[in-house]
């Protein structure tokens, strides 16, 4: 599919374009589309009307939204759908669609570093620390940033939330981080998790790690230069239970 935009429904006018591009405040989410259908898509929608709400101030229609998306989508079934709202004189919605993504199955590096995203519990648009820190663990050959706090627990990737095994349970770190759909997902299907302090030095000594997003869940393998164990049996089982989530048509 080629990539396109549109912002309430039509292709994009400059003037329509000056307030996302001068102005970095706003809120987005992003989803895949497989078969015209959305793993969370409720969480998807509930998410904007909540951001839309702290934000602007006013809640955001998801009937509305869902008639963007499965305009700009056409005859298309597959696709990334980034979904991002932002206000000019009023609030609009800014709907890309580009070629669908799947999570890696390779284990992935994830390079650490001391940072945490303002407002954390809003995925919003201002995203320049986590783009820089990625593309300088991405010069580095490694696949994503993770993030810490100043007490060097972890916190999230840059890109995705953070999900480990213990050997007995499986833990989410307990610091300020978006509570991102997938990691709800896995609560609904029956992930049975703990939240508790998770320090990057914690991680060797783990079973196995995760990370979890839009695209899905993949291992990771090392974080800076420590390996992390892969196990394929703890793997097998949480992607099981994520497969088994249901798909919702837009």
């Amino acid at each position: 599919m080629s990539p396109r935009t549109e912002i309430d429904g039509r292709p994009p006018e400059i003037d329509k374009l000056l307030a996302p591009a001068l102005i970095n405040y706003g809120h987005v989410t992003v989803m895949q589309v497989r078969g015209r259908s959305v793993r969370g898509l409720d969480l998807h929608l509930s998410r904007l009307d909540a951001a839309n709400r702290e934000l602007f101030h006013e809640p955001l229609d998801p009937d509305r939204v869902r008639g963007y998306i499965r305009h700009i989508l056409a005859d298309d079934v597959d696709a990334t759908i980034r979904v991002t709202v932002f206000r000019d004189s009023t609030v609009s919605v800014m709907v890309t669609a580009r070629p669908p993504a799947d999570a890696a199955t390779r284990p992935q590096g994830l390079k650490s570093v001391v940072y945490q995203r303002p407002v954390p519990h809003i995925k919003h648009t201002g995203t320049f620390g986590q783009l820089h820190y990625g593309h300088l663990a991405e010069k580095d050959g490694f696949d994503d940033a993770l993030l810490l706090t100043t007490f060097d627990h972890v916190a999230e990737a840059g890109i995705a939330n953070i999900l480990c095994h213990d050997g007995a349970a499986f833990v989410w770190p307990d610091a300020p981080a978006l509570p991102g759909v997938t990691m709800r997902l896995l609560g609904r299907a029956g992930l049975s998790a703990q939240h508790r302090t998770i320090r990057r030095t914690d991680l060797p000594s783990f079973a196995a790690v995760f990370v979890t997003n839009s695209r899905g869940i993949s291992p990771v393998g090392r974080v800076d230069d420590v390996e992390i164990p892969v196990d394929p049996e703890i793997t097998r089982q949480v992607l099981a239970l994520y497969g088994s989530v249901p798909w919702d048509p837009i």
